[in-house]
């Protein structure tokens, strides 16, 4: 089921069971997988983009290898708040990929999460060819990681 209120999706998700995060571009998917307690989020793969079923499939097995409880997609807000057609196209692989499974898939807005990344390989002094490979998934990492920290603050009652 799609959660539109990031509150509902936290509700839904099962105890004790990883996140998948997902950045989704036109052409890659970076994947980033959280730990159980949902304390840190770690970039996975980088899926190069072919037609969704075969997109589709290799998430699955990943979600099945590491029994992953629920599915968060980095959503492209514009800088204004905004959706325009890549949040369109977000929501429209979630509407797809919740025919294919019965986990929660939430949002996370992931403006500048690309640009964080970015700096970060940056200041690890990574090359241009490197930081091409990764950007991705260290997005996607950022993307749940941000959600990561709002759970746990959400927990905590703050």
């Amino acid at each position: 089921m799609i959660h539109d209120a990031f509150e509902d999706f936290v509700a839904a998700l099962p105890p004790m069971t990883a996140l998948i995060g997902l950045d989704l571009g036109e052409k890659t998917i970076g994947v980033a997988v959280s730990d159980r307690i949902g304390a840190v989020a770690t970039p996975l793969e980088t899926i190069r983009r072919k037609k969704f079923t075969l997109d589709s499939a290799r998430l699955l097995e990943i979600i099945a290898h590491r029994e992953v409880g629920g599915i968060l997609l980095g959503l492209p807000r514009n800088m204004d708040g905004s959706e325009g057609p890549r949040c369109q196209s977000t929501r429209a692989f979630a509407r797809n990929l919740m025919q294919l499974t019965d986990l929660p898939i939430g949002f996370w807005d992931e403006r500048l999460s690309t640009v964080a990344a970015e700096r970060a390989m940056l200041e690890a002094d990574m090359s241009r060819k490197r930081r091409a490979e990764r950007i991705d998934n260290i997005a996607a990492s950022y993307i749940l990681q941000g959600a990561l920290d709002r759970m746990r603050h959400m927990k905590t009652g703050g």
